[in-house]
């Protein structure tokens, strides 16, 4: 049986491997799936059709799964699913999708949400992330994996985050942000790539190269976007890094933080 503290409420209904931990005074609701070795502290809420993985860390006082805060929904039944491995810090907040927006909010793995973020519904977090303390993402955000949104920042909706991207202390996010790119300021703008962040993560010096040779042509040269574009499919057409990169570019219907 799961190591369930007497004070805590845990609905019948509610699916928890043997291996789970559940602290003091915390709540289960009846739609919530939790899998093997998952821990959940104490004063923690987790609701709605909520599913977490294996081997999740969630911290005292957070909430998951509740309603989310948007004045279109009207109680459909959606979702939020958090995969494995992620640490869900103090305070923090996740809650299920709208029938409008697919109704996933979806969470992958080895992700880090520090105390007071917040992830607003259908967004999609990849894997191995971090919000830092007080980051927040409005509704539809998709942020790729490995991407770092730092304290006080905020995400518009619908806005996409790139791959390997940083986004600096109290940023205000409201165009996309492509991927190995530093974003800063309110409202952000492009600071250059995110060099330290490739290289811990194993990317090579002719990728870096590559990389930086791509940013100069799209952001620092006189040439408008699609020339660009064109430019940059002529010259590392089949490169992954770069045509990751292109894909971001053509996908984005908010347009590019620049």
């Amino acid at each position: 049986m799961a190591q369930v503290h007497p004070t805590a409420v845990v609905h019948p209904d509610a699916q928890l491997h043997e291996t789970v931990e559940i602290g003091p005074f915390t709540v289960i609701g009846p739609k919530v799936r939790i899998g093997a070795g998952t821990r959940v502290g104490p004063h923690s809420v987790i609701e709605g059709r909520t599913t977490l993985g294996e081997r999740n860390r969630v911290f005292q006082f957070a909430s998951l799964g509740a309603a989310p805060q948007d004045l279109k929904y009207a109680g459909e039944d959606t979702e939020l699913v958090i995969g494995d491995e992620n640490q869900i810090r103090e305070f923090t907040t996740l809650h299920i999708g709208t029938a409008g927006g697919g109704g996933v909010t979806r969470i992958g793995n080895r992700n880090l949400f520090m105390a007071n973020s917040h992830v607003a519904h259908d967004c999609v977090v990849g894997n191995g992330c971090i919000l830092v303390n007080s980051a927040g993402l409005g509704g539809h955000v998709l942020v790729e994996d490995h991407v770092i949104i730092s304290a006080l920042s905020a995400v518009h909706q619908f806005t996409r985050i790139g791959k390997h991207a940083f986004v600096a202390g109290g940023a205000m996010v409201v165009m996309d942000v492509p991927p190995y790119c530093m974003a800063q300021g309110d409202r952000a703008e492009l600071m250059g790539l995110n060099i330290v962040g490739l290289e811990r993560h194993g990317f090579t010096e002719a990728q870096i190269g590559r990389i930086k040779e791509a940013y100069k042509i799209l952001f620092r040269s006189k040439l408008q976007m699609a020339e660009a574009v064109a430019r940059l499919k002529a010259e590392f057409a089949g490169q992954p890094e770069i045509d990751h990169f292109l894909e971001f570019i053509n996908q984005s219907k908010r347009g590019l933080t620049r």
